[in-house]
């Protein structure tokens, strides 16, 4: 059985439809497909069976130790109550700081946004702001939550498709063209996942400079992955680069994957003042607070020693040369070199119609990942579910031996391909 049928809808009775109704909210958007990958690992892991995986988006590094000491402190403090909604005043400050020391850029605690997650940030953001049919720019391949969250938020994802050849970036002239008076946000990811793409400050203000002459569209700046960053060129932000758009860009970030703690939930975002409490009402109704005891841990993240940071670059980069590598050295793929963050996006399409030993073919992407769970007991995700097929991406948040064998499983299951 696929392993998508684990997160597909099976078929209702006549009874169930009436009682098992679903909201039309809820049925405009389909699970993660990164997440169900990540949950049939762990199936399969419970049934004694050896697989690698690299679909999941966490780095395999713990969370550092003056972390989670300040979590025990904080819960001997007895630091276990309500915060304000959209974060503690210290956390703010301790994000505001951050924005201040890698960023340039000033906020007050008013315009600052505490979250469980950078996902519930963005979840807040469009929600709040989009009106039924309002457009939202999102290039491809994305991140698999952008167009689900804005098709529940009612509006429409407008998908900017980019290939390998411009970088998995999208152009000015391209940003141009797809605006309209309906256009309310364009969504940047910097460096992207899938892609590992990244912006450096021109091609920012490259793209800024189109937003200027275009003032009703907000723009959405994913920089999750800022500090697992390689070009030569220092890391930049648009709102730092295009100052004029400061005040119509909500700045998104948070502690899971620089720092390590993807299971404290803790997303934070600056932006206008009248954004941030829109999204702060949201959240009031909705989950509440964050994790009081993760936002301590936070604090201690963003305020305490930065050096790890540098530290899991450097092991990143040495991943990222590997298995990129091993991707190129095998016949079918093809794999650019990423910007930053921790993925690979394989380009497969020279496996597309392939024959498999079972005599089965390799239709498209998603067989070819189930060829790869079966066969190679590795698990990569879809280039669809991106918005862009015939192409895998795969994490390579595990260490070097674990990376190397997955390497050759592939190399090994694409080798006993006929074509």
């Amino acid at each position: 059985m696929s392993w998508q049928a684990g997160w597909k809808s099976g078929p209702l009775t006549k009874e169930s439809r009436t009682m098992n109704r679903l909201s039309p909210a809820l049925e405009r958007f389909a699970p993660s497909p990164t997440l169900a990958m990540t949950q049939r690992v762990g199936e399969l892991r419970r049934a004694g069976v050896d697989v690698i995986g690299l679909s999941a988006g966490e780095p395999d590094f713990p969370t550092q130790p003056h972390v989670i000491d300040a979590a025990f402190r904080a819960m001997q403090a007895g630091e276990t109550r309500y915060t304000d909604v959209d974060g503690t005043p210290a956390l703010k400050q301790a994000v505001a700081d951050k924005f201040r020391r890698d960023n340039n850029l000033t906020y007050a605690l008013s315009e600052i946004s505490i979250g469980a997650g950078g996902k519930q940030v963005l979840f807040n953001a469009l929600v709040a702001t989009l009106k039924p049919g309002e457009d939202v720019l999102i290039p491809a391949p994305y991140w698999v939550s952008y167009p689900d969250i804005v098709r529940y938020a009612d509006g429409v994802p407008v998908i900017l498709p980019t290939s390998s050849g411009q970088g998995y970036r999208i152009t000015p002239e391209q940003l141009a063209n797809a605006i309209s008076p309906r256009t309310r946000w364009l969504i940047l990811n910097n460096p992207g996942n899938p892609s590992g793409a990244g912006y450096d400050a021109a091609q920012l203000r490259a793209l800024g400079e189109v937003l200027l002459a275009h003032p009703q569209v907000m723009v959405l700046s994913d920089d999750m992955y800022e500090h697992i960053w390689f070009r030569a060129e220092p890391y930049a932000t648009m709102a730092e680069v295009m100052p004029a758009l400061k005040d119509r860009t909500l700045t998104l970030n948070g502690v899971s994957k620089a720092h390590a703690m993807t299971g404290w939930r803790i997303g934070f975002a600056g932006g206008p003042e009248w954004l941030i409490r829109a999204m702060a009402k949201l959240q009031s109704q909705s989950s509440g607070n964050p994790c009081s005891i993760a936002q301590a841990a936070a604090v201690a993240a963003l305020n305490g020693p930065q050096d790890h940071l540098a530290e899991h670059n450097v092991k990143f980069r040495d991943r990222r040369d590997l298995i990129v590598a091993m991707l190129n050295d095998t016949p079918g793929l093809s794999c650019p070199k990423p910007d930053g963050a921790f993925y690979a996006f394989a380009d497969a399409s020279g496996l597309m119609g392939a024959t498999k030993p079972d005599g089965g073919v390799i239709a498209d992407d998603w067989a070819l990942c189930d060829y790869l769970l079966g066969r190679a007991r590795v698990a990569a995700v879809a280039g669809s579910a991106f918005g862009h097929a015939d192409a895998f991406r795969i994490s390579y948040a595990v260490s070097r031996d674990v990376l190397r064998e997955a390497a050759r499983r592939i190399q090994d299951a694409v080798a006993d391909l006929v074509f």
